[in-house]
């Protein structure tokens, strides 16, 4: 019998430690900084029997969004032009804006929803999200669905 998953876009500063440090064994050795599972479990500090535990359950978004469509909503100011920068920086990722709804602005602040298509993105999708959150004028960014 097949066990049904269930997928949780999770903050990372609420992790327990030890994902954190798979993750960070996993960097290690797809840079090749560390050639061997236990010369990088050593630097950064867990058991192999943890690391192989949890390798397959701990995936960084950016890995689990190629090819794919992310919805995301964004909380702006009403700023002539942000939104025109926002999808830019989009279109600049090699990502293709799908669908665009925004509300009118309350006190000065309109929520964005933004569905993307990531098949041919250059970058990782966390490096777009890092570009769209340090956008002057971009009040909150979230990733609200993905499929």
């Amino acid at each position: 019998m097949k066990e049904d998953k269930n997928f949780y876009i999770v903050d990372k500063s609420v992790l327990p430690e030890i994902f954190l440090k798979v993750m960070d064994v996993k960097n290690l050795l797809e840079s090749r900084k560390e050639k061997t599972v236990q010369d990088a479990v050593n630097t950064v500090g867990i058991s192999r029997s943890a690391f192989y535990k949890y390798r397959d359950a701990v995936h960084p978004l950016y890995e689990n969004t190629r090819g794919r469509t992310v919805t995301i909503t964004a909380n702006m100011d009403n700023t002539p032009g942000l939104l025109s920068a926002a999808l830019n920086s989009i279109a600049l990722e090699g990502a293709n804006v799908l669908t665009i709804n925004q509300t009118i602005p309350i006190n000065g602040i309109a929520n964005v929803t933004i569905t993307i298509e990531t098949n041919e993105m250059q970058g990782e999708f966390s490096h777009l999200m890092s570009r769209l959150d340090a956008m002057q004028g971009m009040q909150s960014l979230h990733i609200i669905g993905r499929e």
